[in-house]
């Protein structure tokens, strides 16, 4: 028990520097005005993602699992929590498609990602559409359609953030990723000029230099750089400084705390380099993610239950280390 302590004493420190002990305390949220009425319109400027009014602005926050395995999380109550207690700037829905996801339930799931979304723009925070697919070239005309229809029921708003092919295997981007996401793109634009689109990268995007002199023809385009600290090096933080160095705008949409596979010992040294690599370079990120299961990437433990209200005790080693996180580098945003 004292050894498992001691751990989490640790990676707090690697973590979060500096860290306020009072920033884990939970508080009432006080929130005259949400973080979209503030930031409004989110673009692209350079390889920075900017506010309405121009000006930097970083997103942190929180993946929900796959839908057809954790729909339960994806309700008003958990996004709330995860505003008030996590301090979320962004909540990321992956929507399962394959494996008893959208493709078998396009109904159910559809239902699941917009009442979310109802959710997040009431709440005032941003929120990433995830078509959660490792065959999404496979899969077009469906994907087509599903952002054809979020696009034209909430183009509107400036919290929607579309991430349109979550980890693609390692396949060509010339030959296969960036035809597929220049239609899904064009069915975006009919609808929404606007709002920022994540595309994914070869290699379960990590390749974010293979779009380097041939990306997407939209300003507001942007490309997801997946990792996780148990496994991924400094050979994938080079790769993203060589993308980010020839103007490749990246999005951190999904990283975690343990190994590729979920499962894993936290790799202290690691986990401090990616975080300052994040921060160093002004990257948004969501963690992975908001899910009970028995996993080190999972937030909650396997005995928690509840939805919402969760107390130290019934998070992981990663939940109280990113909900720590969160809380340092987001607390000033809410306050403000």
């Amino acid at each position: 028990m004292i050894k498992k302590y001691l751990s989490i004493f640790i990676v707090a420190i690697l973590l979060i520097s500096c860290g306020d002990s009072n920033a884990i305390v939970n508080e009432e949220n006080i929130q005259d005005t949400s973080i979209v009425e503030k930031h409004g319109q989110l673009s692209i400027s350079g390889t920075m993602l900017v506010d309405k009014n121009g000006e930097l602005i970083v997103l942190r926050g929180m993946s929900l699992f796959w839908s057809q395995w954790g729909g339960n999380y994806y309700n008003e109550e958990t996004i709330k929590w995860l505003r008030d207690d996590f301090k979320c700037t962004v909540v990321r829905l992956a929507m399962g498609v394959e494996s008893g996801g959208y493709l078998d339930n396009s109904y159910d799931e559809y239902q699941k990602i917009t009442s979310t979304i109802d959710a997040c723009i009431k709440l005032g925070i941003y929120v990433i559409v995830d078509w959660h697919d490792h065959h999404a070239e496979s899969h077009l005309n469906e994907a087509i359609t599903f952002f054809n229809n979020i696009s034209s029921t909430y183009g509107n708003q400036p919290n929607i953030i579309y991430e349109i092919y979550n980890e693609p295997f390692d396949i060509s981007w010339s030959n296969v990723l960036k035809p597929y996401s220049q239609a899904v793109v064009n069915s975006i634009r009919a609808n929404d000029s606007t709002n920022v689109i994540v595309v994914g990268t070869p290699n379960w995007s990590q390749d974010v230099d293979a779009v380097i002199n041939n990306q997407i023809d939209d300003p507001n385009v942007a490309y997801s750089l997946h990792f996780y600290t148990g496994t991924h090096r400094q050979s994938l933080r080079d790769k993203a400084t060589k993308a980010m160095n020839a103007g490749v705008p990246l999005f951190a949409t999904e990283w975690g705390l343990s190994e590729a596979n979920g499962t894993g010992a936290i790799n202290l040294a690691e986990s401090k380099l990616w975080t300052d690599f994040l921060e160093k370079n002004n990257l948004s990120w969501c963690n992975w993610s908001v899910m009970n299961k028995d996993e080190s990437s999972a937030a909650l433990l396997p005995t928690t239950s509840a939805l919402t209200g969760w107390t130290e005790e019934q998070l992981t080693e990663s939940g109280k280390m990113i909900r720590a996180y969160l809380i340092q580098e987001n607390s000033n945003l809410f306050n403000n």
